[in-house]
Parts: C-alpha cells; structure tokens; sequence
C-alpha cells in the first residue's frame, strides 16, 4: 500500500520556559496555558487551521494556506502579548511559533514527516515571542503578509539533513508589504579566508589550500558553529579584502586568516582570528614544524588550529552572552562552557552546571548543553558537590544516552557517554563509545584520553601512555590536558615506573595547580621512592576529591573498576599513601 502525502502548511508552538512555570505553580500554569491554547485554537479556526497534534505544552496546527498560517502566528503573539500585558511578568506565558511549507505524510488524523519536522525545529530557532519562516513557506507570502521579517541565512537544524534558509518576524514594525532586513550575523559565525602562500612554490600552494579547506570543515563539526563555504571563501583568494568588509558581506562575527611559510627546513603557520564588527584581532598563534612531508603534516596543524580555535571562539562568545540583558538557551551554554573550560574546582563546576541547567530548562533538547552536563556531573562526582556520588553519575548517563538519542551522529555524545561508562564498571563499552566518537571526528583529543584511562581500568596499564600523548598532540594546550597528564601519571605508576609517574604528575600539576587527583599518585610515586617529605606536601591537598584516609580511599578507587590487575594497582598506591602519611581512618 502506497503512502498518502500532501503539501501542507505547518504552525508549530510552545511555551518558553514551561518547565520552570510548572514547577514554580503547577495549578495556574496548567490553567493559563489550556486558557492560551483554547484561544490560540479560535484564531487558528478562523484563518482555516486544525490541531493535529499536542505534547504537553506544544501545538501543532495545519492550514490549507501558508498566507493563513503565517496570519495565524502573527495573531497568536498579538493575543498572548495582551493577555500577558494584565499579568505578573513571572506569570507570562510567552510562545515561539515555527512555520514551515513542506510534504508531509497523512497518518489518520496526524500528519508526520520532515514537513512537520521543520516546523518544530523552527519553532527552536525562534525568539520569545517570536515566529520563524522556512525559505519556502517566506517565498510563498512575500508582499502577501503585514509584516516584516530578518534574514538569519542557512541554518543547521537538528536531524534535518540539509541547513535551512530561515526568517525570522521582526517584531513591532508591520508595513504594507512584507521587507526583506538582514539581520545581525548568527552566533559562531565565521569565514576561513585561503590561507596565503608566503614566498613557496607550488606544492606549498596546495598545502596552504589544503589546510584552508581542511579547517572550513572541521569547524563545521563544532556545535552551533555557521561557518561560510569553501567556495564562497576562496572567492576572496589573492584580493585584500578588510575583514570588516568580509563580515558585512557574509553576515559573519569572525573571520580568520592565516599565512604558511617556509624557512629552511621548518614550516611555520600563522593564524589570527578577527572580530569582523570591529575589525580588533581576538586571537593570534603560530605553528613551527620541521618539513617533512607537507600533506603527511595538514592533519596536525588542521587539529592543533581547530581545537585552539574551538576554545578561543566559546571565550568570545560567552564574553558576548554575559552582557545579554535576556539570556536564550545558547547563551547559557556558551557561559556554562567558560565556566567548564576554567578547570574543575567546586566552584567552576558548580557555576558550569547552573548553565547547562538553565539552558536545558530552555531548550530540553540541546545537545551541547546535555553532553557539558554529563562531563560536569561526571566531574562533580570527585569534587565532593552534593548530591552523593551515585546520583551525579547516573545523571552524568542519563544526559549522555538522551545526547547520543537526539544526536546519533554527534562525536561529542559518543565521548561523554563512552567516559560515563569508562568510570563506571564498564571500561570495555567505554572504549567501543570512545572509539565511536574518534571514528566520527578525528580531531577529538579528549577521547584518545578517557581510552588511555579505561586501559588501566581494564589492567592494561602499560598501554595508556601512548594514547595520552596521541591528545597532546592534537591539542598540546587543551585546557584539560593537566587531567590528561594526570591518567599518565596514574598509568605509569600503576605500571611500576614511578620516576616517569612524578614526571607527569609534576606536570599536571604545574599545568593547574587546582588539581587534587594528581597528588594521589604523585605522593604515592614520591614515596615509593623514598622522597617522603616531598610525599607528605603532594598529599597535603588531595583529600579533595576520594577523602584523607586509607579507608575512603580504597572505596573511591575500587569503585572505578573491579580488574584484578587494577585492584592490586590501587593496593600499591594505597601503601604508596600509608608512607606517605595518609591514617587508615
């Protein structure tokens, strides 16, 4: 039996911030949003729609006319506008509406498919209050609808294959006829310029091409990201063009550039990165490299510009949302992440996760926000944050699995929930994940980590080196490498080379001194070696995170794994401490 389609017009709506009404008045939320949807409903009849589907908060209406559809939503925001004018700002029930154009597929009295998709994800998209266009629904009331309406450009919608060209209603200005504003540029926008060939040949010609389009799609992959296309990119190649000029007319926040030179027998590689409202350069690096072969060394330099640049551009970006008077979901986010990116101390935590809770009380879908929650619940296990420990992993997994759920193909998910289930009596699932999120992109280092530390879970101790130095090369200056260094420490001591263990111990703690775990092995290493007193000072701190006696600190490292190998690691470590002073109770 063949499917029964159609093109229909979709309205898609819900309520910011529903989660938190409820909790805050369960009762009279309940009332005044069944009272706005009864009232929605009367608009939507009038201008010819019908309700075929609600989940909790949200609606979803179809229309014989996209110009109906369009009417609708304008009007629904009109009406909750003035119902919200005689009510408690912390009572007001605020929509985001989506409209999209497209086939759907007609199941009984529901309608399915990526036509209806589209307009849910568009509803995302819009601001409070606000109502966003698809590309194709925009074309077909152009000059039809009393209003005005921004042009946000292509967009990347979640599980929606190919980027979206979105509108979003500018609000308070209606005209005439519909006017076409550009709106300003999206957040993590950015444009690669063709990195320019410094005084080489042609072969180097092609490098610095190639590493050009190398970063373009590797910046592709980092989330949020709206990064201009090759294609457009290099038709600026060989003119001097001033950046500002570049984001006017691309529509971006940053442009980066670059240059490859060859001196001698090293190649050297400048980037900078440019704020293209203002023109002010943000950040600057440069990359030396002894030449061998060119293309064998795209690879590193690509990785090592990449992850620098994801870090410096979260920077930017959270700078940019703690002046925004009326943070949305990405702006906590991006402010959860500067809080994550400054180590993990009580307090970095514990603001980093008030973020990423806020933006998904926003946004319960955001991915972004679900895989930082799971690394920071994961790491408020050993800060010693309450709830217990239990509760932080099992949330650390649940945000995890919902992350891999929306996102199958997301890197990001596979590593949080692979370093989930590293620490958490299942190694082996872990390095599958972890392996899937490498698969998936490459340039990831904190994977190659998280495998490193599941082999001395798994008692392969002397394995996990390798795989620690295989991130530090592609992000020597992450700002989690002191946590990396520190599984090396751990992984040389477990495999009875205590002078390397101080070595990387020394050096995870000199990377940030705010680094308990490391003083674990570090002391036990110092002591094993007959350096007792510098034993003592290193274990001075590292009650932090498994407590300052024998008896805690065999249950919080036994508890990471049940290998036989590894538990007579975690024996000698613990005499390791004895010497060094730690009581047994």
């Amino acid at each position: 039996m063949s499917e029964t389609r159609k093109l229909a017009a979709i309205l898609a709506a819900d309520v910011v911030g529903y989660s938190r009404l409820m909790g805050e008045d369960e009762a009279g939320t309940a009332k005044a949003v069944r009272e706005r949807r009864e009232a929605a409903e009367e608009i939507a009849a009038a201008h010819g729609g019908r309700t075929f589907k609600t989940m909790g908060d949200a609606v979803f209406i179809e229309f014989p006319s996209i110009v109906e559809a369009v009417e609708c939503a304008i009007a629904m925001q009109a009406m909750a506008a003035e119902r919200n004018a005689e009510a408690p700002e912390d009572k007001h029930i605020v929509y985001r509406i989506g409209v999209n154009l497209g086939d759907v597929l007609i199941d009984g009295d529901d309608l399915l498919g990526e036509g209806v998709n589209i307009a849910a994800r568009l509803e995302g998209v819009a601001a409070p209050g606000g109502v966003c266009l698809s590309g194709w629904a925009f074309e077909q009331v152009r000059g039809r609808v009393d209003a005005e309406f921004f042009d946000l450009g292509e967009i990347e919608l979640k599980n929606i294959v190919r980027p979206v060209q979105v509108y979003a209603l500018k609000p308070g200005r209606p005209a005439r006829a519909m006017k076409l504003d550009r709106a300003g540029p999206p957040r993590l926008s950015i444009v690669v310029m063709p990195f320019a060939n410094i005084g080489g040949g042609p072969e180097q010609g092609y490098f610095a091409d190639g590493v050009t389009e190398n970063l373009t799609t590797d910046l592709s992959q980092m989330r949020g990201a709206s990064v201009i296309a090759r294609n457009t990119a290099f038709l600026y190649k060989g003119k001097p063009v001033d950046a500002r000029q570049i984001g006017r007319e691309l529509n971006v926040r940053y442009v980066l550039e670059g240059s490859v030179q060859r001196s001698r027998e090293r190649l050297r590689v400048n980037v900078q990165l440019i704020d293209a409202e203002s023109g002010s350069h943000l950040w600057a690096d440069r990359f030396d490299k002894p030449v061998a072969d060119l293309f064998d060394m795209q690879d590193e330099i690509v990785a090592r510009v990449a992850n620098q640049l994801d870090a410096q551009l979260v920077a930017v970006e959270a700078r940019r949302a703690a002046s925004a008077t009326n943070p949305d979901a990405m702006d906590l986010y991006f402010q959860g992440l500067a809080w994550r990116n400054r180590g993990l101390t009580p307090e970095f935590i514990a603001r980093a996760r008030d973020y990423f809770l806020r933006a998904l009380e926003l946004d319960p879908e955001n991915v972004g926000a679900l895989i930082n929650l799971a690394y920071i619940d994961f790491s408020a296990r050993f800060a010693g944050l309450r709830p217990e420990p239990s509760e932080f992993l099992a949330s650390a997994e649940a945000a995890a699995r919902k992350a891999v759920a929306l996102a199958p193909n997301s890197p990001g998910a596979h590593a949080a929930l692979g370093m989930v289930l590293a620490f958490t009596r299942r190694p082996a699932d872990g390095v599958a994940e972890l392996e899937r999120a490498i698969a998936l992109d490459r340039n990831l280092a904190g994977p190659h980590a998280n495998i490193g530390m599941a082999k001395i879970l798994l008692g392969r101790p002397e394995e996990a080196v390798t795989h620690i130095e295989e991130a530090l090369r592609i992000s020597p200056r992450d700002s989690f490498a002191f946590n990396w260094m520190a599984i090396a420490s751990l992984a040389e001591f477990a495999a009875g080379r205590d002078e390397q263990a101080v070595a990387w111990g020394q050096r995870s703690i000199n990377a940030n001194p705010n680094n308990p775990i490391a003083r674990y092995w570090l002391a036990a290493a110092l002591a094993h070696l007959g350096r007792v007193a510098e034993a003592r000072a290193a274990l001075k701190d590292a009650a932090l995170v498994f407590g300052s006696s024998i008896r805690d600190a065999r249950a919080g490292f036994t508890t990471l794994s049940d290998d036989p190998i590894y538990l007579a690691q975690c024996e000698r470590l613990l005499d390791g401490l004895r010497k060094a002073g730690m009581p047994e109770e």
